[in-house]
C-alpha cells in the first residue's frame, strides 16, 4: 500500500514533493504489459498504479512481496492482469516513507498470443563486476553456534558452522550479520550490588567459532540486556530477545564501549578496523523489535556511535537497520544536528528489490557514503512456502542484477535453515529462509548465487531485446582472466501470484556471444527449473510423508544435490567473424547459466583433475 506522507525532521517532505514521472509507456506482451517512464533523478525509487477506468480509482499494484512495492526503476512487468482486459496504469516517485503524485495514465491489456522470444547479445568488457552478496549474509543468533542438540536429527551448531562455511567459501561472503550478541544467554552483563558487571566471556566463544570459518561478524547491538532494559517485558521471538530501551544510558554507553574494546584487545585493532562493523540495533521502527519512541532510538544511536568511537576513531559504525528504507532520512537529518559519525546507512527490503537511497543520501550531503541492506529476501514471512522454489532463485538474480553499481552490499537473510525466531523448523523444506536446508542440502536459490559467484570479473555488455525484456527476462555476463566466458539468464515476475509458473511467460531465448575470430570453447549448459538443480521437488518424491529423511535418505539426497547441466558438453568455434549463437527455451520461473572454456583452459583443467584431454575437433 502507498505510505502516508512522514516529513523529515528538517522539512524535506521526502517523495511527496518530487514532480510525477514523464513519458509513462505501456507496452503489452504476450502474458504481460510493460511499464517504462522516463527516471526523477531525485528519485529513491516509483509506486506503479493500476485502475480498471481512466478515472480510477487507482490503487498501487501489489506484487505480493509483503513489504515495499515500489521499485527502484522500471521497467516493470505486470503479469497480473486478464489477457485482453484493459487496465489503466499510472506511476509516482515513492520512497519507505511516502509517495508523489500520479503520471497521466496509459492504458494496455495482456497479449494472450506473442513472438514470445527474446534475444540476449553479449559483446566486449564493461567494467568490474560488482558482488555486493559477498560483504555479508544473515545468520540466525550466533550463539546457535555452540548449540549441541538437534534439530532433524542434525547437530545444530555444527551445521551452522558448516553453512557458514560453504557461503565463505563457495559464495565468497565475507562476514555474517545476526541479531541478539547481547542478548542473556551469552550473560554480558548483570548487576552487582547496584554495579554493572560485563562478561564477555560468551562472545568470545561464539566469534571464536565464527573466526574459524574465515568470516567476521557484522556486530549488530542487540538486543537489551534484562538488568539494563527500562521494559523487560518486551520482547520478541521465541527465545524472548528484549527489545526495550535502556533504564541507564549510561550504562548502555559503557556496555558498548567495553564490547569494542574487548573485542580490540582480543582480536587485534588492525582486524577489527579493517574486517569488522557495528550496527545499532534492529529495524526500531518496527514496535515488535523497539519498544521505545523514535526520539529514544536517535538517542541510542548517538550515544552507541559515539561510545565505538571512542574505542578508536576507524571502527565503523552505522545504522539505522531499519525496516522498509524506514527512518534513513530522519537519521541522516538528525546527525546533521547530533554530529555523531555514520559510516554506511544501513536498511531492509523483502519481495522487491532494493531501493536507490543515493539521492537520499545525496540530499543529506553524504554522497558516496556505502549503502548496506543488510537484509534482503523473498518474503519477510517465517514459513512461507515461496522461499524454497525456482521462483526464488531466479528473483535472487534479478534482485542482485538491480543493486549493481548503487549498492555496497545486499545481504540475503540467511544462510542455513537453522533457524528458531519462532519455532524450530517442522520439516526438511518448511519455507525456511535459508539457502541451505538443515543438512545443508543446496535450495535453487543457493545454486543461483553461486551461479553468480561463479562469474568472473570482468563484466561484459549485455543488451536484451524482445518479448519481455528486462521485465521478465535478464541476463548478465562475464569474463575471468584466463578467458572463460560466463552468462547467466534467468526468466521472472515480480508477481509472487505466479510463482508456480506460467506458460504465457515462458520463453525462447536466442543468446549471441561476441568472440575473437576463430576462438574455440567447450560449452556447458547449467539450468535451475523445476526438473534442475531443484532438490526440493526431489525430496518430494521420496519422502512419502515423511517430515525428515531418515539415515538411509540424507545420503541419497546430498548425492542428488547437484548443480544440474541441461544437456551433454560440447565444443563450438567462432567462424567468419560471427558471433556464437545458441537457442533454448527458459521456463518462468528459470535460470540458465552457459559458461565458454577456451579449449586451452578446458585441455589445462582436465589434465589438473586427472582427466585425459578432449579432441581438438569442434561439434555444434
Amino acid at each position: 500500500m502507498a505510505v502516508p506522507d512522514v516529513p523529515r525532521r528538517d522539512g524535506h517532505a521526502g517523495a511527496s514533493g518530487s514532480p510525477p514521472p514523464s513519458r509513462l509507456r505501456a507496452v503489452p506482451g504476450r502474458g504481460y504489459v510493460m511499464l517504462d517512464w522516463d527516471p526523477v533523478p531525485e528519485a529513491a525509487g516509483y509506486l506503479v498504479y493500476r485502475a480498471g477506468a481512466a478515472g480510477g480509482p487507482f490503487e498501487p499494484l501489489d506484487h505480493g512481496g509483503g513489504d515495499v512495492l515500489a521499485v527502484p526503476a522500471g521497467p516493470y512487468a505486470d503479469t497480473s492482469g486478464d489477457p485482453g482486459r484493459v487496465r489503466y496504469y499510472a506511476v509516482a516517485v515513492a520512497d519507505g516513507e511516502s509517495a508523489g503524485p500520479l503520471s497521466d495514465p496509459v492504458a494496455a491489456a495482456p497479449d494472450l498470443a506473442g513472438a514470445q522470444s527474446v534475444t540476449v547479445e553479449v559483446g566486449g568488457a564493461a567494467g568490474e563486476l560488482a558482488r555486493p552478496w559477498e560483504p555479508m549474509i544473515g545468520s540466525e543468533h550466533l550463539s546457535y553456534l555452540l548449540r549441541r542438540d538437534r534439530t532433524g536429527g542434525r547437530v545444530i551448531g555444527t551445521e551452522l558452522r558448516e553453512a557458514l562455511r560453504i557461503a565463505h567459501d563457495e559464495l565468497g561472503v565475507r562476514a555474517v550479520r545476526a541479531h541478539a550478541i547481547l542478548c542473556d544467554d551469552l550473560g554480558v552483563y548483570r548487576e552487582s550490588g547496584g554495579r554493572a558487571v560485563h562478561d564477555f566471556s560468551g562472545v568470545d566463544r561464539v566469534y571464536d567459532e565464527l573466526m574459524e570459518t574465515a568470516l567476521r561478524p557484522v556486530v549488530e547491538l542487540s538486543f537489551m540486556p534484562r538488568d539494563l532494559a527500562r521494559d523487560p517485558g518486551k520482547t520478541v521471538f521465541t527465545y524472548g530477545a528484549i527489545i526495550s530501551p535502556p533504564r541507564d544510558w549510561d550504562h548502555w554507553a559503557d556496555l558498548v564501549r567495553g564490547l569494542a574494546a574487548h573485542l580490540v584487545q582480543r582480536y587485534g585493532l588492525d582486524e577489527i578496523v579493517s574486517q569488522w562493523a557495528f550496527e545499532v540495533w534492529n529495524e526500531p521502527n518496527l514496535g515488535g523489535f523497539w519498544s521505545g519512541t523514535q526520539a529514544e532510538y536517535l538517542r541510542l544511536y548517538d550515544v552507541s556511535a559515539r561510545a565505538i568511537r571512542s574505542v578508536h576513531p576507524g571502527l565503523r559504525v552505522g545504522g539505522p537497520s531499519s525496516a522498509a528504507a524506514g527512518w534513513v532520512g530522519e537519521l541522516l537529518a538528525h546527525l546533521r544536528v547530533s554530529g555523531a559519525p555514520l559510516d554506511f546507512v544501513s536498511t531492509h527490503v523483502y519481495g522487491n528489490a532494493p531501493l536507490d537511497l543515493r539521492p537520499l543520501l545525496a540530499a543529506y550531503g553524504r554522497q558516496g557514503t556505502p549503502i548496506w541492506w543488510t537484509e534482503w529476501g523473498t518474503t519477510p514471512t517465517h514459513f512461507n512456502r515461496v522461499g524454497d522454489t525456482v521462483f526464488a532463485a531466479a528473483f535472487l538474480l534479478s534482485g542482485m542484477a538491480s543493486a549493481l553499481g548503487r549498492v555496497e552490499a545486499l545481504s540475503h537473510w540467511v544462510a542455513s535453515d537453522h533457524f528458531e525466531e519462532l519455532g524450530a523448523p517442522p520439516e526438511l523444506f518448511h519455507g525456511g529462509f535459508g539457502l541451505l536446508s538443515v543438512g545443508n542440502l543446496r535450495k535453487p536459490r543457493y545454486w543461483a548465487l553461486a551461479l553468480l559467484a561463479r562469474l568472473g570479473t570482468g563484466r561484459l555488455r549485455v543488451d536484451v531485446s524482445g518479448d519481455g525484456a528486462g521485465g521478465l527476462v535478464d541476463a548478465l555476463a562475464a569474463r575471468h582472466d584466463d578467458g572463460r566466458i560466463g552468462i547467466v539468464v534467468w526468466n521472472v515476475t515480480l508477481d509472487q501470484g505466479k510463482t508456480g509458473g506460467d506458460p504465457q511467460l515462458d520463453r525462447l531465448v536466442r543468446l549471441m556471444v561476441s568472440v575473437p575470430p576463430g576462438a574455440a570453447y567447450t560449452i556447458r549448459h547449467y539450468r535451475i527449473d523445476a526438473e534442475h538443480s531443484n532438490i526440493v521437488a526431489a525430496w518430494e518424491q521420496m519422502r512419502r510423508g515423511a517430515s525428515w529423511p531418515d539415515g538411509g535418505q540424507w545420503p541419497v539426497l546430498a548425492e542428488m544435490n547437484t548443480l544440474d547441466e541441461l544437456c551433454p558438453a560440447s565444443q563450438v568455434a567462432a567462424e567468419n567473424g560471427q558471433p556464437l549463437e545458441f537457442t533454448f527455451d527458459l521456463p518462468m520461473p528459470g535460470i540458465s547459466f552457459l559458461e565458454l572454456a577456451p579449449l586451452r583452459t578446458e585441455r589445462a583443467s582436465r589434465r589438473e583433475f586427472g582427466q585425459p584431454p578432449r579432441a581438438a575437433g569442434v561439434s555444434s
